[in-house]
This record gives C-alpha cells, structure tokens and sequence, in this order.
C-alpha cells in the first residue's frame, strides 16, 4: 500500500502568510495570516511592509498549522513552497523559511510555482479532467494555460501589460473604492448600468490580453467629466468597466475552448472569486460537453493548501530543489521544472 505523503507548504508570494499540512491529498490544517487590514490604509500592497509582516507572522503560522494538523515536523515527508512569481522581498521570506526547515529536520525541497498552485486547488473540490483550459485571473496574471495532463503546462494566451486583477485595484483607487478593488467593484457593478462608453483593447484576434487601455480610458473618463462639472455615477461605472474587463476574458476562454479540443474549463486566481466571472462562464458552455469547474472562495485567495496539492504531484515526480535555490519573482509557468 503506497505511503501517504505528509506535505508542509509554505506561501508568502504576496500579502497572505500561510502554511498548510496534508497527508495522502486530505487537508489537515490550512493556517493564514491576512495583511489586508495593513493594506487598505495605501490603496494596495506596499512591498516592504509586506515583507516584514511575513517576517513577524510566519513563525506563529507555523505553529497554528502543525497545532491543528496535530503533527510534528519529524513526520513531514517534504517541504513545498512557493519560489515565485510575485513580490520578491515576500517570497524570500517562504523560501528562507522552506531552506531552514528543510536543512534543520533533512527534508527535500519542493519549489512550486504559485499559478500552478491555484489551478490545482480545484482538485480539493474534485479531480481535474484533461484535457483543460485553466483561465488563470489575479492581481499579478492573466493567462490561459492549456493542459494535456498533470504538470503539463503550455500559455496560450497572457496579457501584454497589466493584469485585471491590477486594473481592477487601480480602477478601484481612481474611483474613491477600498482595497482590494475588485471585491468594491463586483459589489456596486450589481446595481450599475452599462451607461459609459469603454474600448475593448486587443483585436487581433490573438488568445493575449491587454488592460493598460481600459485602465487608462476609465482614468481619462473620470477626469473628463469632472472638468465638465458632470457627476460621477459609481455604481454605473463599475458596472461599465466590469463588463469590458470581465468580456475580455470570456471572448478569449470561448475562441480558446473552440481552438483546442478540452474537456474541461478551470477557474483559477484571485478574480475567480468575482461573481460575474463565475455566472457568467457557467453560461457561456450551458449546453456543451466542456464542464466548467470554478473554486470554492476559500481556493481563490492565496493559501499553501494549493502549495501542498502540486507539492504531491511534484514529489511522485520527483522534482526537489537544492538548498542553494532561490527565488524567481518572474517565473513562467511553463519553466516550472526548472529552478
């Protein structure tokens, strides 16, 4: 009877710090320390301060997850963690944390790529079904990743400038709305009308991204009106901007889906959390033989649960890193195998 794999994963890529613990796929505990409180005072994530945030809590974060986990690091079989992408001082404190761990109980690293991460997390839910189009949406990625089966990962699409989750944040901040912004805009948008005339970047019929465009045309918008002494109806203006952002992605994952035969359509990021997203691509395959799996909420924000799921696989596989690994804050997806 094969081993149950006892997994420790490690996630500080950005504004979450977090370490979960599973053994043979099953949650044992999945610890977070959320900066967003901090954060909020800025508009959005200011890197230093998250650094040393992680710095402050990683140690109580361990505590936690091995606490309700009810194991000792003694029976860890490896450590996962999160090299990259994402904001470089952050992600050296996981790495560091991983490095000492893994040197002082010997046991191998795990270096997990942080998108990977959040397509696996699904597969708490149920087993992914290849093959898949993941539609990975976030504050620092938009990509559509085709998958012919585990760990097999290939970008047939990604944005040329700014992520949505980013435009989203930027919108937000433009238009007087809390951090993060895509959670103020989804929630106004419901009561808005589509009333303000926004361009739709990139037609060249390509499976690319690009919302510099739309950010700025909002920003210019807003401005517009305000020299004409015109009000500003918020709820009206995000729902505008959210149909254009969130349309954008909908006409790509459609032309994709008919592009490449997939039996599947994952949602993966912090955007899958938007409601509209998520009505609205369970509608767009009603009817067809592509099932659409969207993530509970709790998978869509950052946690090392997803960490520990590719960390199985990356274990079977065999793929461990020497303590001499670093960060990459710009890794691709597709490069995962190499560190």
């Amino acid at each position: 009877m094969e081993k149950e794999l006892i997994i420790l994963g490690i996630e500080s890529s950005c504004d979450e710090t977090a370490i979960a613990v599973t053994k043979g796929g099953k949650l044992l505990s999945n610890a977070i320390s959320s900066q967003i409180a901090v954060h909020q005072k800025y508009g959005g994530v200011m890197p230093e301060i998250a650094s040393r945030l992680h710095l402050e809590n990683i140690g109580c974060v361990l505590d936690q997850a091995l606490k309700e986990a009810n194991i000792t690091l003694d029976e860890v079989d490896a450590i996962a963690f999160t090299r990259g992408p994402g904001l470089i001082g952050a992600l050296h404190v996981g790495v560091q944390a991983a490095k000492t761990l893994a040197l002082i109980y010997n046991k191998p690293l795990i270096p997990v790529h942080h998108l990977t991460g959040h397509i696996y997390a699904n597969e708490f839910i149920k087993p992914l079904k290849f093959p898949l189009l993941a539609v990975v949406v976030s504050g620092g990625n938009t990509e559509l990743v085709y998958m012919k089966s585990h760990l097999n990962f290939e970008i047939i699409g990604e944005t040329k400038d700014d992520a949505i989750g980013e435009s989203y944040d930027k919108v937000a901040r433009v238009l007087g709305l809390p951090y993060p912004g895509g959670v103020a805009i989804d929630k106004l948008a419901k009561n808005g009308k589509h009333t303000y005339k926004l361009p739709t970047p990139m037609h060249d019929k390509s499976l690319n991204f690009s919302y510099s465009g739309l950010k700025t045309a909002v920003i210019n918008l807003k401005h517009n009106l305000e020299q004409k002494g015109e009000e500003i109806i918020v709820e009206d203006m995000a729902k505008s901007f959210q149909d254009v952002a969130i349309g954008m992605v909908l006409e790509r994952v459609k032309m994709a889906s008919e592009k490449y035969d997939v039996k599947e359509v994952v949602l993966a990021g912090g955007v899958s959390a938007n409601s509209y997203l998520r009505e609205e691509i369970v509608k767009l395959f009603e009817g067809s033989n592509i099932e659409v799996n969207i993530p509970p909420i709790w998978c869509t924000t950052d946690n090392a649960a997803m960490i520990c799921k590719v960390g199985e696989y990356l274990y079977r596989e065999g793929i461990f890193a020497p303590l001499t690994v670093s960060v990459d804050p710009s890794w691709r997806i597709e490069d995962f195998k190499k560190f």
